[in-house]
């Protein structure tokens, strides 16, 4: 099942797969845990967005309801990136002069 975002949209992957997959399946986080064989604490936070998504989750997801591990991850990373973005103006880096 491809997903296909627009570039300017940037969701947190935990909480969409709660909406999207859990929620239409009827689906808990108990059970869902013992299935994947992770511990429940770990896929609440992910659903909840307070972690984030890792590359053995996504292909955990991608097993079970055959979405895209990859685009699971680009959601993930395409969030990170926006977060960061959000207070990029206090990350103080100056350039690197490369000339000889």
């Amino acid at each position: 099942m491809a997903i296909k975002f627009h570039h300017s949209i940037r969701v947190h992957p935990g909480p969409w797969l709660r909406q999207q997959i859990l929620e239409p399946h009827n689906l808990n986080v108990k059970s869902l845990a013992q299935h994947f064989n992770v511990s429940r604490q770990n896929l609440s936070n992910v659903l909840n967005g307070h972690t984030a998504l890792t590359a053995d989750m996504a292909i955990r997801f991608e097993k079970a309801f055959g979405l895209s591990a990859d685009t699971l991850m680009r959601m993930q990373t395409s969030y990170d990136l926006a977060q960061a973005r959000g207070h990029e103006d206090q990350i103080h880096v100056a350039p690197i002069s490369t000339a000889a």
